[in-house]
C-alpha cells in the first residue's frame, strides 16, 4: 500500500496547517464517504489508514485521513495539543474537507474523536466504527494511572514522561494541559446522545485499552444498533492482514446497510 508522496495543506484560523490526503469518490452510487481518525502520536501513514485507503480507491468511495495539529506532517508541536484541540481538528476537517455523509472510523484516540464529531455533526456522520476506541483515556488509563510522584511531577513542571512500550527510547510526554483539557471531554459518565449504528473491533489482548470499555461504550450510547468484535489474540494495533481484512470487511458491511435503507 504505498500512500501519496505528499500531502496538500488546509491552514485553519490560527494560521496552523493540516495535512491530509483526500480521494475522490468515483461510483456516484456509493453516496457515503469514509474518514479515518488516528490515534494518539500516530498519524495518517499507518497501515490502517492506508489499507482504507486502498480499499476506498477500490470501490470509488471518498476517502479522507488527515494528521491532527502537532502529528505527522502538519504543523504544531505535539506537547501544545490537547483533547478539545485534536477534536476540533477533526470537525474542520470533516466541515472543510468533505462533502455529504460520512461514516467516521476511529483508532484508539481516534475513537474518542469520532464520539465527539458524531454527537457535534449528528446530522453529517451516519456510522462510526471505533478500533480499540479509547474515549476518556487521559484519565482512565492516564491520571487514573499516575504514582503520586508522578502526579507530583505534573503539578510542579506541568509534565510527565511515562514508558513507550512500543519504543523504550520515545517515552510519551504527558502535560497537565492533556489532562485537564481531557476532564472538559469525557464521554462515559453519562447517556452519550449518539443515533448513529455503531461498530466497535476490540483485541482481549490489548495492553493499552481493556477490553471492558467496548463494553462501557456500548453502555453510554443511545443507539440501539451496536456491534462489538472481539478478537481473541488482536493487540491494541489491530495491524496485522487479518485485522486490516476485518477492517474493511466492518466498514463495507456498514456502508452496505447505510445505503441500502437509503436506496
Amino acid at each position: 500500500m504505498q500512500s501519496n508522496p505528499k500531502p496538500q495543506f488546509i491552514t485553519r484560523e490560527d494560521g496552523a496547517n493540516i495535512a491530509y490526503h483526500a480521494t475522490p469518490g468515483k461510483n456516484p452510487e456509493k453516496k457515503i464517504g469514509v474518514v479515518f481518525l488516528g490515534g494518539f502520536r500516530s498519524d495518517m501513514e499507518g497501515s490502517k489508514a492506508l489499507a482504507l485507503e486502498t480499499w476506498c480507491r477500490s470501490e470509488g468511495r471518498a476517502y479522507l485521513r488527515f494528521d491532527y495539529y502537532g502529528h505527522g506532517q502538519s504543523s504544531g508541536a505535539f506537547e501544545d495539543g490537547c483533547i478539545g484541540r485534536w477534536a476540533d481538528d477533526a470537525l474542520f476537517a470533516l466541515d472543510r474537507l468533505t462533502d455529504g455523509p460520512q461514516v467516521l472510523v476511529g483508532s484508539s484516540m481516534g475513537g474518542w474523536l469520532m464520539l465527539l464529531t458524531a454527537r457535534a455533526r449528528a446530522e453529517r456522520v451516519k456510522g462510526l466504527v471505533g478500533l480499540a476506541a479509547a474515549p476518556d483515556f487521559t484519565e482512565d488509563l492516564m491520571w487514573n494511572e499516575l504514582t503520586a510522584d508522578q502526579r507530583d511531577a505534573l503539578a510542579r513542571d506541568g509534565v510527565v514522561h511515562i514508558p513507550n512500550d512500543y519504543d523504550p527510547s520515545d517515552p510519551y510526554t504527558i502535560t497537565r494541559k492533556l489532562i485537564e483539557d481531557g476532564k472538559n471531554h469525557l464521554l462515559l459518565r453519562e447517556s452519550l446522545n449518539i443515533q448513529a449504528p455503531v461498530r466497535l473491533i476490540q483485541g482481549m489482548r490489548d495492553a493499552d485499552v481493556p477490553w471492558k470499555t467496548a463494553l462501557a461504550i456500548q453502555d453510554a450510547l443511545v443507539s440501539d444498533d451496536v456491534e462489538i468484535q472481539f478478537v481473541k489474540t488482536g493487540d491494541h494495533r489491530l495491524s496485522t492482514d487479518p485485522d486490516l481484512k476485518r477492517l474493511t470487511r466492518t466498514v463495507d458491511a456498514l456502508l452496505n446497510d447505510l445505503e441500502s435503507e437509503d436506496a
